[in-house]
């Protein structure tokens, strides 16, 4: 992973993971989101997002949320191989296959021209 997606990624983990700490669950999905834009393409770094994807929908009690992330880590193994679809945010209320348009400011860190 480069080191100046690395940094956005970790960033917005790092403010996932405090908005989860408080117990805001739905602006932690917004961080939880943008995160797996930026490391959906990187084995490690994307089950990660959906194990913490996974942790909050628990928390919410949203069981649709839950089942959707447990496929979705098992299926981050394409990231090993290049078959992630840019854009996507990674949720259980959006297809797993489709791509999506990134947000304009991270945009920066991938090639789309």
């Amino acid at each position: 992973m480069k080191p100046q997606l690395r940094a956005a990624y970790d960033a917005e983990m790092t403010i996932a993971k405090a908005l989860y700490r408080e117990r805001d669950y739905e602006r932690c999905f917004v961080h939880l989101e943008r995160a797996h834009i930026l490391g959906q393409r990187n084995y490690i770094p994307h089950v990660v997002n959906h194990w913490w994807m996974l942790k909050a929908g628990w928390r919410r009690s949203d069981m649709r949320e839950v089942l959707g992330q447990i496929v979705r880590m098992i299926g981050s193994a394409g990231s090993l191989v290049g078959a992630v679809p840019l854009g996507n945010t990674g949720r259980a209320n959006v297809s797993a296959i489709k791509p999506m348009p990134i947000p304009e400011d991270l945009a920066r860190y991938f090639d789309v021209r």
